[in-house]
């Protein structure tokens, strides 16, 4: 499966150890994504739908309330990068 290159490069972070934190509503619905990078800096090219895009392919996962990180299957479709060791 081919994934897009937003996609490429929220997986590429991702895989490094960045995480995705979630703000849901009253209702339990996904209203804001941000992605922290290991070293603590936020990306800005997340969005609620890329968000749940990636999520139903699962790319990303939660685990016991936890941010969401990459799994397998993720780590499956990100390309090898340069800086990415």
């Amino acid at each position: 499966m081919d994934i897009s290159k937003e996609e490429q490069h929220i997986l590429h972070h991702l895989a490094q150890g960045g995480v995705l934190r979630v703000t849901k509503n009253e209702h339990k619905k996904v209203t804001k994504v941000e992605c922290l990078t290991r070293e603590g800096w936020r990306l800005e090219a997340i969005n609620v739908p890329l968000f749940q895009k990636m999520k139903r392919r699962k790319c990303i996962a939660s685990s016991g309330g936890q941010p969401y990180r990459i799994t397998r299957r993720g780590l499956e479709l990100v390309r090898s990068q340069l800086n990415n060791r």
